[in-house]
């Protein structure tokens, strides 16, 4: 007995010819296939929809709705993946070209063989799994290749692309369940000054560590810390309020400032710090989410302006 592939043991059987229903079920059957049955061409729309086969036998003439109209509807419905293997007494170029151009993924003709209809099964079947693993694999690639794409490359957060495109959709979502929004904006304090004292590669090393530390410190799944660009970080916050985000981020300063990274070329501290700027909007559709960051912006230059190492909180 031959057993067919893994995750492909459902085949419909499309056929009003009662005779051939039971030879072809009987015959499938031996290779452990479930085969489900209708007698038309309308009801195997109907069993299409409801049990989702892995392949489909279906016979060109038929009465109500034949083989090349049932392909054609499956093609209206999307359907693009799943063999269709028709059984047909017609075997004219004209027909073998119609069948084809509506859809059938190869033919067999009456009186049916049923160890060829057999081998055709499990070779359809075969190759059916094959795409489709190729096309998980394919969809899986994309999917790394999206994640990269929104990537920063040193410190692994999300970078300003990815930033823009979480906000707009978290922006959308707080507007319908009319919720706040916070946003936090991050700037290492005199961070050319540590660059030009300790070269640019220390420099990286400096805010891959300052990256590490804001993405430890802000735990919750639903929220973004992404680098802004340059030394400047940025943090989003959904369905939290103003005094929810100022307590994050006092926690991102505190936790930045406990690195106790040197840097003799500030003039606030020994060690690395950040100044920080925090806003909080309930979005509306008057407004979008850039008047989040300008406010975001604002507060972050007031946290520079009144000495840095700081937390500044505006109401956008």
């Amino acid at each position: 007995m031959n057993t067919p592939e893994p995750n492909f043991q459902r085949i419909l059987l499309v056929d009003d010819d009662l005779v051939v229903r039971a030879q072809v079920s009987e015959s499938l059957a031996q290779d452990g296939f479930e085969v489900i049955l209708a007698k038309n061409g309308d009801d195997g729309i109907a069993a299409y929809q409801e049990h989702r086969p892995d392949l489909i036998l279906v016979d060109a003439v038929m009465p109500i709705l034949d083989g090349f109209e049932f392909c054609e509807q499956l093609k209206n419905l999307g359907e693009r993946l799943t063999p269709i293997l028709m059984i047909t007494s017609l075997d004219d170029n004209e027909s073998v070209d119609r069948a084809f151009a509506s859809g059938a993924t190869d033919y067999i003709t009456k009186p049916i063989n049923l160890s060829i209809l057999r081998q055709r099964v499990r070779n359809l079947i075969r190759q059916s799994h094959l795409i489709k693993n190729q096309l998980n694999e394919l969809q899986q690639a994309n999917q790394n290749l999206k994640s990269l794409v929104n990537l920063d490359s040193l410190t692994k957060l999300s970078n300003r692309r990815g930033f823009d495109d979480y906000i707009q959709k978290e922006w959308d979502r707080m507007r319908r369940i009319k919720a706040p929004l916070s946003l936090i904006m991050c700037d290492v304090d005199f961070f050319k000054n540590y660059n030009d004292r300790y070269l640019h590669p220390n420099g990286d090393l400096c805010l891959i560590e300052v990256a590490m530390a804001m993405r430890n410190t802000v735990r919750r799944s639903g929220d973004l810390v992404a680098r802004y660009g340059g030394e400047e970080f940025a943090i989003v916050l959904p369905n939290t309020d103003a005094l929810g985000a100022v307590s994050v981020a006092e926690n991102v300063r505190t936790a930045i400032k406990n690195l106790q990274i040197v840097h003799e070329a500030s003039s606030v501290c020994p060690h690395v710090t950040i100044s920080v700027g925090v806003s909080t909007i309930i979005p509306t559709a008057e407004n979008d989410f850039q008047a989040l960051i300008h406010a975001a912006d604002r507060a972050l230059y007031q946290a520079k302006s009144q000495g840095r190492d700081r937390v500044t909180m505006l109401v956008a």
